[in-house]
Parts: structure tokens; sequence; C-alpha cells
């Protein structure tokens, strides 16, 4: 049974301090020019001062006080993430506490990498499906500059940091069914990893992404029957511009058909998606909207769902 859930409130977080292609010039060899016509990013987010879990937090509170929702109902959080605090506790552990969420709260984190919100909101649904859960906060947080290897230019100029975060709850409502695929395939050739520092092979990790997005968008739709059409928006995880562009074009859709915003953040894995989807309820005109989420990232992992917002 596919589950159903309501969407309650979204919210968002980006660190104030902003790292400029400029800036980028002078670390590595490389050019705004450069940079903007191979992935359409302008500049990304640093956090100073400031772990995964402080943004996950500020992102989780945005969405708290827009709705002004009562946080005492959160007895579930899942936190998506490649960047936690530490190895234990858990990055989610930490925003219980944060939150001031005393009472008992089932917390815990998910690594798929840039696939991990959806990975989580999948994981947070069924959770709420059971009946044990009343109300799951579902975060993306990503400090990524961390991991960064600034004498890359390959790589350094593509991730930023941030977080997104969204609050459901079960329904009973059929027009709230919600429908997941995430996958995986295991990559053994560190085409996409991380050890000390971010390491990939980008012509590689663009092939895939390109035939990967198209064939989870078909196969969502396919499983909710639904057309295109029937798809208010479709908000991608934010890796490069030249990637969605591809996917667009093998799928003969206009580029406004995607939400995009990687210009101002770059790529923040897990946040990417959670961060889109506030900035496109914020800017969207009133009334319900049928969105499709589609990423893919490290693992290799990827997936695509539908839901109502």
């Amino acid at each position: 049974m596919r589950p159903r859930i309501k969407v309650i409130s979204t919210g968002k977080y980006v660190p104030p301090h902003i790292i400029t292609n400029a800036e980028l010039e002078t670390l590595v060899e490389t050019s705004s020019e450069w940079i903007v016509s191979r992935t359409g990013i302008l500049r990304r987010r640093k956090a100073i001062n400031e772990d995964a879990s402080d943004m996950a937090c500020k992102a989780a509170m945005a969405a708290i006080d827009k709705s002004g929702y009562d946080k005492k109902k959160i007895d579930l959080i899942v936190v998506a993430t490649i960047t936690g605090d530490q190895m234990t506790p858990s990055t989610a552990n930490f925003v219980q506490g944060k939150l001031g969420l005393d009472h008992e709260v089932m917390s815990f984190d998910v690594n798929a990498a840039c696939s991990g919100f959806m990975y989580a909101l999948e994981v947070a649904s069924s959770l709420l499906e059971s009946g044990k859960f009343k109300a799951a906060l579902v975060i993306g947080t990503e400090r990524l500059t961390k991991i960064v290897d600034y004498t890359d230019r390959n790589t350094c100029v593509l991730f930023g940091d941030g977080a997104g975060a969204m609050i459901i709850e079960p329904s009973t409502a059929a027009s709230d069914e919600t429908y997941f695929y995430n996958a995986a395939r295991s990559d053994q050739n560190d085409t996409l990893t991380v050890k000390r520092y971010i390491e990939m092979d980008g012509r590689k990790v663009y092939l895939f992404a390109v035939d990967i997005m198209e064939k989870s968008i078909r196969k969502i739709l396919a499983e909710a029957e639904l057309s295109l059409d029937d798809i208010d928006i479709i908000i991608p995880h934010q890796a490069n511009e030249r990637i969605i562009t591809a996917v667009a074009k093998a799928m003969k859709l206009p580029i406004d058909k995607f939400m995009l915003n990687l210009s101002e953040y770059g790529n923040t894995s897990a946040a990417s998606i959670p961060i889109s989807i506030a900035e496109y309820l914020d800017q969207a005109k009133q009334g319900a909207k049928r969105i499709l989420l589609v990423g893919f990232g490290g693992g290799y992992t990827w997936g695509s769902a539908i839901l109502k917002v």
C-alpha cells in the first residue's frame, strides 16, 4: 500500500557567507565564464562556525514558524546527510536536542548522498503509514565545504552548504497518496566518492545522471498513472545545469518545467531538493501542487517521487 502523507510545511536555511566564482579564480586555475558555461553556478554558500545540525535546526524552525506548528507533535526525525556533525550521536539526535524536544522521538540519519532526502522522505512516510507516529520532520542538511578540496578545480566549484526541511503527517485522503521510486547499484570504481575529499569522474557521472534521471521520471509517472501534464513542477537535484538541460531536451520538455536554483547555491547534496521545494512553495501561487522529485547521487543512488504539497 502506498503511503498517504500530508505536507504541513517546508523551510530552508542557507549560510550568509557566499563563495563567488571570482573568489575561486584566486584559488585554482579557473574562470567564472568556465564555471558558468559548464555548471550554471554563480555562487555557493559556506557555513562558518555552523555544523550540519545547526543548519538543519534553522531549516526546521523556518518550517515550524511558517505554519505555527506545535513542535511537540513531532515524534520522528529523519535527517539525510553525508556531512554529519560527528560519527555518533546522529545529526538527527542533535537536531532533536537543539529543537528542545525532550519527549520520546525516534531520530536517525540516512546516508544516500545526493538522493538522501528522497530516501529519508520514503522511510518517514512509510513509518507514518504504520500508525506508530503522528508527525515527522524530514531534513536534508550538508556542510560540503568541509569535504571539498580547494585545489581540485573540477570539484571545488560545484559544492555548497545548506539545509531544507519538511514536516509531514499521515493522511486518510486518497488524493494524498504518495509515490516513491528509490534504488541503487554499487559503484566499485570510486566514480563519485568521498574518502577525505569529494572525488568525481565528471564525464561518467554526467552520462549516468542524464540517463537515470529521465528513466526515474518516466518510471514514477508510470507507477502513478500520470502524465507530465499532471505535474506542476519537476524539482530535480541541483547538481549541474547542463545535466538538467540535457534531461529536458531528451524528454522534449521546456526547461521552465524544472525548478532551477543552483546558480545561487551550487550542489548542496541531500539539502538540494528540500531547499528547492521550500523556495518553490514560497514563490508558487496559492493552491495544492503536485510535484515530481528526481535525483541521483554517489553509490550509485537514484530516485524519484510524486507528492502533493
